[in-house]
C-alpha cells in the first residue's frame, strides 16, 4: 500500500518553530550553510517504515510514513570527510591563484552549484555538475522530505544529486586537474570557532571526487562569491 502524507486540522493553534524535532523512531533535523544552502537529514529507528508528525503554527497536524534511503558517503560525518581530504592533500586555493592555475596550468573549474546559479554567472570555461538538485521523485520519504522543508519554510528543498560522479565521470578522466568551487567554498582551516573548519558543497563534492580515485583535486577557498567580488573573469547563459 502507498503511504499518504494527510494535513489534518488540530484544535490547538499555537506551537514553537524548532530546527530539530524528534521522536523515538525517527530524527529529522535542518542545517543551514554559509552558502544559504539547506541540508535536511533524517535518522530513522529499527523499524523501516517510520511515521514523521509535528505540529505547524496553525495548528495543522502533518503526518508522513517514510522509508529512509541508506546512508551515501556525501552525508558522513565532516569530521571523517575533512580527515580524508586531508590525507589525501586536497589544497585550497584563493580565487586568484585559481585563476592562475586554470589560465596557466590547464586546471579545469567544476562549478557544483544548482544550474540556475551557474548559467546567471561563472567562470568561463567552468563545467557545471550539480551536487544537489531540486527534490524530484515523489515517494513516501520524499513527500516526508518536502513537508520537513516546508515546516522552516523552505518550498525548493534539495537532495543529493544521485548522477553526480557518473556526470563527473563523463567530463573528466581521473588524471584531470580539478578545482571545485560553489558559492561559499567552505574551510578546512580550523578556527577558535569552527575547530574543523566548516563543510560546504564544494568540499563535499572534493570528498566524493577522491573517494571516486581523482589524484588532483583542488578547492575554491572563498568560493565564487569571492571570485565574483575581485572582479575576475565571468560570463553568463541565457
Amino acid at each position: 500500500m502507498a503511504a499518504l502524507t494527510s494535513v489534518t486540522p488540530h484544535s490547538t493553534s499555537s506551537s514553537s518553530l524548532y530546527s530539530n524535532f524528534r521522536s523515538p523512531q525517527l530524527s529529522i533535523s535542518s542545517i543551514i550553510a554559509p552558502d544559504c544552502s539547506c541540508f535536511l537529514t533524517a535518522t530513522s529507528g529499527k523499524a523501516l517504515r517510520q511515521r514523521l508528525t509535528y505540529q505547524d503554527r496553525r495548528g495543522l497536524i502533518i503526518r508522513s510514513a517514510a522509508t529512509k534511503p541508506a546512508k551515501s558517503p556525501a552525508e558522513e560525518d565532516w569530521k571523517i570527510k575533512r580527515e580524508v581530504l586531508l590525507e589525501k592533500k586536497v589544497r585550497s586555493v584563493d580565487a586568484k591563484e585559481a585563476f592562475r592555475l586554470q589560465k596557466e596550468n590547464n586546471f579545469m573549474i567544476l562549478d557544483v552549484r544548482p544550474e540556475a546559479e551557474f548559467k546567471e554567472a561563472h567562470p568561463p570555461g567552468a563545467i557545471n555538475v550539480q551536487i544537489y538538485r531540486l527534490i524530484k521523485e515523489w515517494t513516501a520519504w520524499d513527500i516526508a522530505r518536502r513537508a520537513a522543508f516546508a515546516f522552516f519554510g523552505i518550498f525548493s528543498g534539495t537532495e543529493e544529486n544521485p548522477e553526480f560522479m557518473q556526470s563527473v565521470e563523463s567530463k573528466f578522466d581521473k588524471d584531470a586537474k580539478i578545482i571545485v568551487a560553489c558559492t561559499s567554498g567552505g574551510t578546512m582551516k580550523p578556527t577558535q570557532n569552527l575547530p574543523e573548519g566548516q563543510q560546504s558543497r564544494s568540499l563535499i563534492a572534493a570528498y566524493l571526487l577522491v573517494l571516486n580515485g581523482y589524484k588532483n583535486v583542488f578547492h575554491l577557498e572563498g568560493g565564487l562569491s569571492t571570485w565574483f567580488k575581485e572582479g575576475l573573469p565571468s560570463e553568463s547563459e541565457d
